[in-house]
């Protein structure tokens, strides 16, 4: 990170992407003042998710899948950072671990031999349910990670039965040849259990040390806590924005095509830049801030700047010769505020997108301390990212493909095909016998945890990353602001869920977010799920036979010849929880519903998006207020709601002499002067308009972003 943030004055406006540069333009070392380093990565970057890009993460196996998600669902358990040191309550937990992968697997046997007799030992998921504490007494996991679930294979520990749980050995056998190897086909073995309760140990000792109790979940790096925002925090936040909720019922902004399931407290798409019509203060200006208390006062102040030209290879197209959209928009931008993060508590400088700092004084406080208690985490998630020569451990490694049974060692006179030989060659019903019998029986060797957990030799943690001292050098950070409500009703009693998606559009340049859950009530458990682009290149120092692929979908989860993207797990999104994770990972909120169908319930989020701090874009600072009813409301000497506004055509920004005569006209008349304003301020009706347009963009970007996410590196198995 350069230190020379110190010498830029950040009180006036400089140029930055879509205003004074290109929208694609980053701050080059020796030639911008502003430069302090290289961006962050982000999946929205097509060099970043290219082949050797630095938002792809490491090929995983799915049974490392299945220890992050077990690791995880011990995590969310009261005082797990004690109980995990008890050797009595830690058994338990590996053996219903254990048990339950082991259930999983002979529902699984059961399940194919009904359905066809085309086994590809493809694990399942299954819930681990682990007790909550040293009694005998096991109750359901409380958001336990789904895990990559299987049973064991070793005749030796356990009886195995016909799938349904009450057979024998010899149903078993008739399915499953002997493998040559006893081993546990499940997808948590002992082993594997060992290690991570090791690995959690070890954790524990430092997280009772940890002031604001964040824990790594998954890599990228996707950290939750439970206890970095304070319970009176939380009980403020909810206190203070009941005036949003309790507004007319015309009045709620439910989001655009949610089905009055979500509910707009503030977002980000109402009132966003638009390019062609937003007004900016000029370069070298001074900006507006809340401490003069100008942003309402200096609405129409500024330029409007044109519309900055892409560069040629973003007008063919997102990604060029892939027919994809621009990551780019050259329509909109979010708006970030200004944020002090100097100091011990975070400071806003300037005013929140469509939260009016007069009449929110309180919300705004609380904001504050929300991101305050945001930043530890933050500074987690982009340490690996901020890390050029970090590697993330990893905890199962596979470098060569065993089959077994393996048809070139069972013989025809026990069962099997036998080895190939010149003789067979031309004998096509011998071929087809044998690939009929190779798809009935032979199955992958499913890699497992070769040494016990070791501190000393897993790898290291990434290079401390802080953003207070970014803050420091005198650079405020730029956080985007979303408030909304999930609410279900007895009518409407389940949220479907959302899609896969990575945050917003380049113009914002996000790198992190950050999720707190602060109220819940009458919903079930609820999650969001994470996906990652993993390195298909890894495939290339692994050792498998001429033309065999299966491995790849047994062992990771993936298919030849198509994208290298994982399912990494999900998170639980209870109530006080806060959860940050990096622009480099797809996200999806998982579907919930109520829990007494008889009764309303809902979910409240505050969003926090981070925009990366080596890029600065257009913020609140640099566009005074485009609000019509605020504007009005400071013209009249009071304050306007956000629900009041007109749209806009005589009468404009900076003409407030008139108010005095304005106040003697009928309510009736003072609104149709108001709607004569000719083009700027925005009223409301308008800005919805431009809502739409906004939102039509974006999800057609979603899904070619999406597309591309899921296809911009492939594996491709070479065959030797």
């Amino acid at each position: 990170m350069e230190d020379t943030a110190a010498t830029v004055d950040y009180t006036v406006v400089h140029p930055m992407p879509g205003h004074g540069k290109p929208l694609d333009y980053t701050p080059k070392k020796g030639e911008d003042p502003l430069y302090i380093g290289d961006p962050f990565p982000s999946a929205l970057s097509p060099d970043d998710i290219d082949e050797g890009g630095r938002a792809i993460l490491p090929l995983t196996t799915l049974r490392e899948f299945s220890m992050l998600q077990f690791m995880n669902a011990i995590t969310d358990k009261e005082d797990w950072h004690i109980k995990v040191l008890d050797d009595e309550i830690a058994n338990k937990w590996k053996t219903e671990a254990t048990e339950a992968a082991r259930a999983a697997l002979r529902r699984q046997w059961g399940t194919e031999r009904n359905l066809t007799s085309d086994t590809t030992g493809t694990q399942v998921r299954e819930p681990v349910s682990t007790s909550e504490d040293d009694s005998a007494e096991t109750r359901d996991n409380q958001g336990g990670e789904p895990v990559q679930d299987g049973g064991d294979n070793d005749r030796e520990d356990e009886e195995s039965d016909d799938g349904n749980g009450n057979g024998n050995n010899n149903a078993n056998l008739d399915a499953w040849p002997i493998y040559t190897v006893r081993r546990d086909e499940s997808a948590m073995t002992p082993a594997m259990a060992d290690f991570c309760i090791e690995e959690l140990r070890h954790k524990a000792r430092s997280f009772q040390n940890s002031p604001n109790g964040a824990i790594v979940v998954y890599n990228g790096n996707v950290v939750k806590s439970d206890t970095a925002v304070p319970a009176q925090v939380k009980a403020a936040l909810q206190k203070a924005v009941e005036p949003l909720e309790n507004v007319p019922a015309q009045h709620k902004d439910w989001h655009p095509g949610s089905d009055q399931q979500v509910l707009d407290l503030v977002h980000p798409s109402l009132f966003p830049l638009v390019y062609g019509k937003s007004k900016v203060l000029p370069v070298g200006a001074k900006v507006t801030s809340l401490e003069a208390g100008d942003a309402v006062k200096r609405c129409g102040e500024g330029e409007v700047p044109p519309v900055s030209a892409m560069p040629a290879e973003e007008r063919r197209g997102y990604w060029s010769q892939r027919n994809q959209r621009s990551r780019f928009s050259d329509k909109f931008q979010w708006l970030p505020c200004e944020m002090d993060v100097s100091g011990d508590r975070a400071k806003i400088l300037s005013y929140i997108n469509n939260l009016h700092p007069e009449l929110h004084q309180d919300l705004y406080r609380v904001v504050e301390d929300v991101i305050t208690a945001a930043i530890p985490l933050w500074d987690l998630t982009l340490a690996p990212l901020a890390d050029s020569s970090y590697e993330y451990p990893q905890r199962i490694v596979y470098d060569g493909v065993i089959h077994d049974p393996d048809p070139e060692y069972i013989p025809d006179d026990e069962g099997g095909p036998g080895p190939t030989g010149e003789e067979d060659e031309d004998d096509v019903d011998w071929w087809n016998l044998r690939q009929e019998w190779i798809e009935k029986f032979r199955r992958v060797v499913l890699p497992d945890v070769e040494e016990p957990f070791d501190p000393e030799t897993f790898g290291r943690t990434p290079a401390p990353f802080s953003l207070k001292n970014i803050g420091k050098g005198g650079r405020p950070l730029q956080v985007i602001v979303k408030l909304a409500n999930i609410e279900l009703t007895p009518e409407k009693p389940r949220y479907p869920g959302g899609t896969w998606h990575v945050e917003g559009q380049l113009n914002e340049r996000i790198v992190a977010t950050a999720l707190y859950y602060y109220s819940s009530s009458n919903i079930s458990h609820s999650s969001l799920a994470f996906r990652q682009l993993s390195d298909p290149e890894s495939t290339n120092d692994t050792f498998y036979p001429q033309s065999v692929h299966d491995w790849l979908t047994d062992v990771y989860g993936c298919a030849n010849e198509e994208g290298a993207v994982q399912d990494v797990g999900s998170v639980l999104t209870r109530e006080g929880r806060l959860l940050t994770f990096p622009n480099i990972l797809q996200h999806q909120v998982q579907p919930f519903e109520l829990e007494d169908k008889t009764k309303p319930g809902v979910r409240k989020i505050l969003a926090l998006f981070l925009v990366d701090p080596h890029v600065r874009v257009v913020s609140t600072a640099h566009v005074p207020v485009q609000r019509m009813d605020w504007w009005r409301g400071e013209l009249e000497g009071g304050h306007a709601s956000s629900s009041n506004a007109s749209s806009s055509s005589n009468v404009g920004p900076g003409q407030g002499g008139n108010t005095a005569v304005l106040k003697k006209l009928p309510v009736e008349l003072q609104d149709h002067v108001y709607e004569e304003v000719d083009g700027f301020p925005i009223g409301l009706a308008e800005a919805k308009k431009l809502r739409e347009e906004l939102m039509e963009e974006r999800k057609a970007f979603t899904v070619d972003h999406g597309k591309l996410f899921g296809s911009g590196v492939t594996f491709s198995l070479c065959e030797h």
